[in-house]
């Protein structure tokens, strides 16, 4: 029997039914599999007060401290988040973490720390095991790389926990890359790439579906939280220059106001609509409707709703980041697309002229699925524990 503890910052609760819901994914399909026993340390980080009394930190402090969350254990531990200090995140998530993680040794004695992403995750970890005298590996994710590593104070405590963990994973060979730019020894990174749920993500009639979303002409998705990164205002000068093409854009966050005085100055108030944060359950009919997924992100590892507007059968118009090329393998899959609002809208015109069919498109990532991966993990994870 191989036990497994999970450690991860990014893990779905009842105030964020959609966080983190690919490592939840991966992590409950690790956990059925026979042999494997996994339990999850989920650590929530709060900042001091007065600043904890906002509705969103409200909301961690009332989650419990342990549950079982769609059959898994989940532990729910707090720890003091500081910042305008971020640098110190992992030592104050570890000692609060060490207690816990003792406690938990006494009943389920794990063989392995899983971290799920690589700040303040992977430092974190690195020195758990030191404390505990258990092995660990990291996964890396995207952002956690891109941003976290250049980071003042971060940089050298993410390339410790590279070195210092029995393996490491990233979920595209781009992503090694970069992982091995910063100073990672490139022998103990290996690609994992994410699943896809082949029953839900699918394709579906169409013109059916549009005529339930309120269209009837093209119509392009985006699907990401609402910040700079995700590049939705890009997306939306683009369509600024495709008449009659739609747009609905799905996720919350912090640059909402800001891309709807953009929406409204550009008289697009009729096509494009901001459908906010919508359940998980609901993107695979969004996706499927759409004839193309756009995502001009800055920066990716290979994000999971590439994968899963493919599986529906909707190419994708992204930029040429992270692990882009390695979804992009032909143009059934969609364009990569140069960050200029006309290149973009150059791309979404050439999709829309030669729209691809929908089977073909979905084979484009026959290779992804998360028996697969949670096959690969647990092969991994077995030679990071000695078993």
């Amino acid at each position: 029997m191989l036990r497994i503890l999970t450690l991860s910052t990014l893990f779905p609760d009842a105030s964020r039914p959609t966080f983190g819901v690919f490592v939840e994914r991966q992590t409950l399909g690790l956990a059925a599999r026979e042999g494997v026993e996994v339990e999850v340390v989920a650590p929530l980080g709060l900042p001091p007060f007065p600043l904890s009394l906002g509705p969103r930190h409200r909301a961690l402090r009332r989650l419990p401290q342990c549950e079982t969350w769609k059959g898994a254990i989940v532990h729910r531990p707090r720890f003091a988040s500081l910042p305008k200090l971020p640098a110190l995140a992992p030592a104050a998530m570890a000692r609060a973490l060490l207690p816990r993680l003792r406690e938990i040794r006494e009943r389920f004695p794990f063989d392995v720390i899983d971290a799920e992403f690589f700040w303040p995750d992977g430092p974190a970890a690195m020195q758990l095991s030191a404390a505990l005298g258990i092995p660990f590996s990291v996964k890396a994710r995207g952002n956690d790389i891109h941003y976290w590593a250049g980071v003042p104070g971060c940089t050298g405590q993410i390339v410790a926990a590279g070195h210092a963990a029995g393996g490491v994973l990233a979920v595209s060979a781009a992503l090694r890359e970069v992982m091995i730019g910063f100073g990672m020894p490139a022998d103990r990174i290996a690609v994992h790439q994410t699943g896809i749920d082949r029953d839900r993500f699918r394709p579906v009639e169409r013109v059916a579906a549009k005529a339930g979303l309120g269209v009837s002409g093209p119509l392009v998705v985006t699907v990401g939280a609402l910040i700079r990164r995700k590049g939705q205002a890009l997306a939306i000068d683009a369509i600024a220059k495709l008449p009659g093409v739609a747009m609905l854009m799905v996720g919350a966050g912090p640059d909402r106001g800001r891309l709807e005085a953009i929406i409204r100055g550009k008289g697009l108030a009729d096509r494009v609509r901001l459908l906010g944060a919508r359940p998980h359950a609901e993107l695979p009919g969004l996706m499927a409707a759409a004839d193309i997924l756009l995502l001009m992100s800055t920066s990716e590892g290979l994000a999971n709703v590439w994968v899963e507007a493919l599986a529906c059968g909707t190419p994708i118009v992204i930029g040429d980041v992270g692990g882009a090329r390695e979804v992009l393998t032909s143009r059934n899959a969609g364009r990569l697309a140069k960050f200029d609002a006309a290149a973009v809208a150059d791309a979404v015109r050439d999709v829309l002229a030669d729209t691809p069919d929908q089977e073909a498109v979905r084979h484009t990532v026959d290779r992804f699925s998360w028996d697969r991966n949670a096959q690969e993990l647990e092969a991994h994870l077995r030679k990071v524990a000695g078993r």
